[in-house]
């Protein structure tokens, strides 16, 4: 990797901000693979040719991934919606997934929900306007004055530019504030003869995160931040538009793109710091697929030890898109880590874009 960059990383020269707490929620239903397999199979049996139904046989028995999460009673709900259903539930999930993550990392940092200053929210899989803050203002209690803020279209990389902007709101203004990352994946499900539809409704589950940020030495010191584009990509990852409901698409070389920007992320990270990534103890990978954790991991240099919460998460959860790599960082702290250690985040995701942050534990 270059060990120069034009691109600065993001350096938290001011005092440090400190991520006090955070927490992970999934909804309570469940599904493994291959139940989810014989589902699609099951109800797509006359919309889908011979191949892509061997292609849901094969992305499905993937060993990589176990079960995952997903917003509703009844599976076969997410197959039979009208797109006004799809948003409906979108928004009553993120709201109710995102009001019991902050709830529980409040109630962790010992910080009463009246002492948040301000509330970044980021989302990818539906669009609401007024947008998810103001309904957790409501039903968290805020004060009016919180100051709230909806980041959109980051995609499965969005935790960390929303920890960036969390990170200046706190330097700014002080207090507290909460960043949350909440998906509702299955609202924007669909299934075709398309590989990328075949992929990700093997690969994307539901989830939501968030995290308390104070300027008090507790939890994880956020030391540093960085972030790379690479828009001429952007179709290698991105949701696109067919009448009027979203899509994903995936390109079979994404992990050849998105190792090369983590590559570089990295690179910039750690040299803003003056650190190589074998000083680096604890990494937290976003769960993008197999393929792609893969590739990163090689590119940087991680030796596959270190991954094992990333694994477990994949296993466990599959792709949450934005929340997932706080997932790992969770399964990182179950697991233990020392006071003094490093750790780096990694996500990845539509733009093309690759976000790293660097922690270390207090």
């Amino acid at each position: 990797m270059n060990k120069t960059s034009k691109h600065e990383a993001q350096n938290l020269t001011n005092g440090s901000a400190y991520i006090a707490s955070f927490a992970c929620v999934v909804p309570p239903f469940s599904l493994d693979q291959a139940t989810s397999a014989e589902l699609v199979k099951k109800h797509y049996a006359s919309k889908l040719n011979a191949r892509s139904m061997g292609l849901v046989r094969a992305t499905f028995n993937h060993p990589g991934i176990r079960k995952r999460h997903f917003a509703v009673d009844d599976p076969a709900r997410i197959m039979d919606e009208t797109p006004d259903q799809k948003i409906a539930r979108f928004t009553e999930k993120t709201i109710e997934l995102a009001s019991q993550a902050v709830t529980q990392a409040l109630a962790q940092a010992g910080v009463a929900a009246e002492d948040v200053t301000a509330l970044v929210v980021n989302t990818c899989t539906g669009y609401i306007c007024p947008g998810i803050s103001t309904y957790l203002m409501e039903t968290l209690g805020l004060s009016r004055s919180t100051r709230v803020y909806d980041l959109v279209g980051s995609g499965c990389g969005g935790a960390i530019p929303n920890l960036q902007l969390a990170e200046s709101l706190l330097k700014s203004n002080g207090g507290v504030v909460v960043s949350v990352s909440v998906e509702i994946c299955s609202s924007v499900f669909q299934m075709g003869n398309d590989l990328s539809l075949i992929l990700s409704n093997a690969l994307f589950g539901d989830g939501a995160a968030a995290a308390v940020l104070t300027m008090q030495p507790t939890g994880f010191e956020l030391v540093a931040t960085a972030g790379r584009y690479v828009p001429e990509q952007r179709d290698a990852i991105r949701f696109v538009y067919k009448e009027g409901q979203l899509h994903n698409q995936l390109s079979t070389k994404l992990p050849d793109m998105v190792n090369k920007a983590a590559a570089e992320v990295v690179d910039d990270l750690l040299a803003s710091q003056g650190l190589q990534a074998s000083n680096i103890k604890h990494w937290a990978f976003h769960t993008g697929g197999e393929k792609i954790i893969n590739a990163v991991r090689d590119v940087i240099g991680v030796p596959e030890e270190q991954l094992r919460a990333t694994r477990t998460i994949l296993a466990n959860y599959g792709n949450m898109s934005s929340p997932t790599v706080w997932f790992v960082l969770e399964e990182i702290l179950r697991n233990g880590i020392s006071a003094g250690e490093w750790c780096v985040m990694v996500a990845y995701g539509a733009g093309l874009s690759a976000h790293a942050c660097l922690l270390r534990k207090t």
